[in-house]
């Protein structure tokens, strides 16, 4: 991928068909959009798939989410080129496959909004993103009605030319947000200043630290930032207790 590329709005589309999703991702790929900059959510794949574990929790994502079974396993076809790939329970929609750095975004950025929203799904999750609700509410229905939505990160003066992209390949109901994704970090972690704001903002100072530490330690040895960021936050859940703002922030007492 050139050193110009800057990942500053992300576009999203909905697809009726898999063999439409599976173009749309390569066609990304060769125009040199990194794996880390493309998401994928589901209900019916029909590759075969070998799933590390079904978790929900709460009825909420945020539990399945958290107990690392995303990031287990890959699945066949295209979706083993993106950065992570797993299943997850979404109230109202039921379980979908999740795949690329949507999945890193419901552990961590969108999860206050989840929790404090009484089982509202990926409504919260797109809106805490930025997207207007009835947008949401769209790609919500569509993934119930067994669609499957692409979101892709690209620079802000190329996002007519992805647009275009995406409808070329059946993509419809397209839509601009004025942000990237956040990410954890763009490469290592050099403080908690270099944390994206809505990650930051779930994890105390010292909890911080320690995702910090764990991130920079499992990049350094797989240069994986969906990894890195899954140990990551598998060590928060392991040494940290949420507190009643939805903030990890409660050391917890080891035996």
């Amino acid at each position: 991928m050139s050193d110009q590329y800057q990942a500053e709005r992300t576009v999203t589309a909905v697809f009726e068909q898999e063999s439409q999703v599976d173009t749309a991702i390569r066609r990304l790929l060769d125009r040199g959009v990194s794996r880390d900059h493309i998401s994928v959510m589901g209900r019916n794949f029909q590759s075969d798939t070998r799933i590390a574990g079904f978790i929900s929790k709460r009825d909420v994502i945020l539990g399945g989410l958290r107990s690392g079974a995303i990031f287990g396993s890959l699945f066949g076809s295209f979706l083993s080129l993106l950065s992570g790939v797993g299943v997850l329970f979404i109230p109202f929609v039921g379980p979908v496959v999740a795949a690329g750095p949507i999945g890193a975004v419901l552990l961590g950025a969108a999860s206050g909004a989840i929790a404090g929203s009484a089982g509202a799904g990926l409504v919260s999750v797109f809106m805490a993103m930025g997207m207007p609700e009835d947008q949401a509410t769209l790609y919500q229905t569509r993934l119930q009605a067994g669609e499957f939505v692409v979101m892709v990160e690209v620079p802000a003066d190329r996002t007519g030319e992805y647009q275009l992209l995406l409808e070329s390949v059946g993509g419809k109901d397209i839509h601009t947000d004025a942000a990237a994704l956040p990410h954890p970090c763009s490469g290592e972690c050099s403080g908690p200043e270099d944390l994206s704001p809505e990650i930051r903002a779930h994890l105390s100072p010292e909890a911080q630290t320690v995702f910090i530490s764990r991130y920079n330690a499992i990049l350094t040895e797989v240069n994986d930032p969906a990894k890195a960021e899954q140990a990551a936050w598998e060590t928060i859940q392991k040494q940290f207790d949420e507190d009643e703002t939805g903030v990890w922030s409660k050391a917890k007492v080891v035996a």
